[in-house]
């Protein structure tokens, strides 16, 4: 007896869930008051609206295929979480200086040893040890570095300005920099060194997303992936206020607002990225997060950088220097954790340890 095909990417074979939740998201955004009610209902449609982020990603990668995949995923992202960042700069002025900078590093520590962290040790735990192309992870991670150092630590030592802040040309140089080795890697990605950036036994298993989906449904699968990003950010951004109220219950420092919001951001892509681990698919994993990395830089502070020359805003970049000694040893362990090909839970443990003394020292400065 012949099987019939399978029909979860048809068009109307979508699960019914992933295309009401982006649809409910937008609409929790218009729930009256800030009700207790009201902050329920929006998490529990944020926690969800994560999931439907994550398939109609993996429904747009198993039709474009690896790198193209982790890219869309990566660049919609950080393209919703910029305007995010610009949207409260505009609306803060002056108060909103440091709040780039803390987004950024908030993410840097997020990806590389939360994500990472997670992936290396779910990943190791199933399946001992994995492979991947080190050519590529190891540009990535240059890049990173490159900019990690010019736009957050740098502003520390410049002398045209006194303090963490760069002079206005300091800035445009540092924002176009940004750009360029952002574009540089992407380009490489895609194509004059795609190679790097598969895994070693080549593209024809490359991804494991399943049957490539039908034109119709990638479209709708990117417009509702669009959708729930969008509802994630803003959504994340409703509840902000909720979760500043309850950092200051606490008693914990403020800082720990921008962690718990760009973790809500990251969310989508730290779901796939450790769905991909768990498959045996650390290629996939690792180029999300260091593509999340990069772009999270080279995105956001060109863009944060223009609105600041244009709108005459102070854009605090340098970090503390206990922050820049987590930035450093992140750095160095990536660099040597990722430096062999392959990863198994030990190097998981590492990544996962300098995360949990980032989030120790927020908490107990």
């Amino acid at each position: 007896m012949q099987q019939r095909p399978p029909q979860r990417f048809s068009l109307i074979g979508l699960p019914a869930w992933s295309v009401v939740l982006p649809v409910l998201a937008l609409a929790a955004l218009f729930l009256p008051g800030s009700s207790v009610l009201a902050t329920v209902v929006s998490a529990l449609v944020l926690g969800g609206t994560v999931l439907a982020a994550v398939h109609h990603a993996e429904v747009v990668a198993a039709k474009t295929g690896e790198p193209f995949g982790t890219i869309i995923l990566a660049i919609a992202v950080t393209v919703i979480e910029v305007a995010l960042i610009v949207s409260m700069m505009l609306s803060d002025g002056h108060g909103a200086r440091e709040l780039a900078r803390d987004t950024v590093f908030a993410a840097q520590m997020i990806v590389l040893n939360g994500i990472i962290g997670v992936c290396l040790l779910v990943g190791g735990s199933r399946h001992h040890e994995q492979s991947y192309t080190q050519y590529g992870v190891s540009a990535g991670l240059a890049m990173i570095a490159t900019l990690a150092a010019l736009t957050l630590v740098l502003p520390n030592y410049t002398s045209s300005v006194p303090g963490p802040f760069y002079s206005p040309t300091q800035l445009a140089f540092v924002g176009a920099v940004s750009l360029i080795i952002y574009g540089v890697y992407v380009f490489g990605q895609t194509l004059r060194h795609r190679a790097y950036f598969l895994p070693e036994n080549g593209p024809d298993d490359s991804d494991g997303h399943g049957p490539t989906p039908p034109t119709r449904t990638t479209v709708l699968s990117f417009a509702l992936l669009l959708a729930a990003l969008a509802g994630v950010v803003l959504l994340a951004k409703q509840l902000s206020p909720v979760i500043k109220g309850l950092v200051a219950t606490a008693g914990a420092p403020p800082a720990l607002v921008g962690i718990i919001i760009a973790a809500l951001v990251l969310m989508p892509e730290g779901l796939a990225a450790v769905r991909a681990a768990a498959a045996d698919r650390l290629q996939t994993s690792l180029n999300l997060a260091i593509g999340s990395a990069l772009a999270t830089i080279g995105l956001t502070i060109p863009v944060v950088a223009a609105v600041a020359l244009l709108g005459g805003f102070e854009l605090a970049l340098g970090l503390s220097e206990k922050s820049i000694v987590l930035l450093v040893l992140t750095l160095f362990v990536a660099s040597l954790s990722l430096g062999t090909g392959r990863t198994t839970i030990l190097q998981g443990t590492a990544h996962l340890v300098i995360f949990a003394a980032y989030l120790f020292t927020v908490l107990v400065p």
